[in-house]
């Protein structure tokens, strides 16, 4: 019986995602994106991810105020609801032109990084984290014409998650599943020359001990664990959301990886000094992080 209702819940939620998708396709972006930020910014304040929010601003910040932490919860409220909008648009929103750039609505200055990534015959760890809309970089190394994976958790949902995979595999190139063959699949993208892309920045219960705004947690060493076996250039691709409905893509490195006394890459300090920048990236942005993650467990 348990199962019957599952499976009937999950058909229900599955037929709702759809026909919100629907909907918020009939719309241009710019009103699906700023529909759905108002719901999120009205909503999102009496669900109990609200209160994950206000405990991780907390510990991220120990100085600031309550309504400190109340407004910047807002602006995150608003940006996952903005992301939730634009996803549908996500070929519409992508409108980077190389022989015109930052004339529309992606800006971006690090066009030599991946021309420098595409043709130095090499593959590349390309790190995110949940900033602004986070599916965009994954946008940016196949726009670029890089060979590129991107690993993604599908969700449990399989319409959903058969709707979402056929929004993001003409836009991302290939996708990789969050499962127990994915670490083979990552080595085997590498071992193709194609540059392998993951978002880095929430708990990972198998991972290693890292400090994050000055408190332990988990971090995923898969960045570290294969730069130290392939001994690849590693980057970090970020999003800023700016006014009137633009991004600014940003990309950092390749990086200068800690080493051990071997001369291999240190798993452990690479993946703090990767931690270490998601913290610098979310300390310039804090409303467009996504806060409703218990980071810290």
């Amino acid at each position: 019986m348990r199962r019957q209702l599952t499976l009937y819940a999950d058909r229900i939620v599955g037929r709702l995602v759809k026909w919100i998708f629907v909907v918020l396709r009939r719309r241009d972006p710019d009103r699906a994106a700023d529909f759905c930020g108002a719901v999120a910014r009205r909503v999102g304040p009496w669900l109990p991810a609200h209160r994950i929010g206000q405990a991780n601003l907390r510990a991220a910040f120990p100085d600031k105020d309550s309504a400190w932490i109340e407004k910047t919860l807002r602006e995150s409220w608003d940006n996952l609801g903005r992301v939730v909008g634009e996803y549908v648009h996500m070929a519409r929103i992508w409108d980077f032109d190389p022989a015109n750039p930052n004339t529309g609505r992606i800006l971006t200055n690090d066009i030599p990084m991946f021309e420098t990534l595409r043709d130095d015959g090499k593959p590349a760890l390309c790190f995110a984290a949940h900033l602004a809309n986070w599916e965009l970089p994954a946008i940016a190394a196949a726009a670029h014409g890089l060979p590129s994976a991107v690993v993604y958790r599908m969700p449990n949902n399989k319409a959903v998650a058969r709707e979402i995979t056929r929004i993001r595999a003409p836009l991302m190139g290939r996708l990789i599943r969050t499962r127990n063959q994915a670490a083979l699949e990552m080595a085997a993208a590498l071992d193709r020359g194609e540059h392998l892309g993951m978002l880095v920045d929430q708990h990972f219960s198998r991972g290693v001990d890292v400090t994050f705004f000055g408190r332990t947690c988990k971090a995923n060493p898969s960045v570290a664990r294969l730069a130290r076996r392939f001994d690849c250039p590693v980057v970090g691709v970020r999003v800023v959301r700016l006014p009137g409905r633009k991004f600014r893509i940003l990309a950092e490195g390749p990086f200068d990886l800690p080493r051990d006394a071997s001369g291999q890459v240190d798993v452990k300090q690479t993946t703090q000094m990767i931690t270490g920048v998601v913290e610098r990236w979310v300390r310039e942005n804090p409303g467009q992080y996504l806060w409703f993650h218990r980071r810290w467990r």
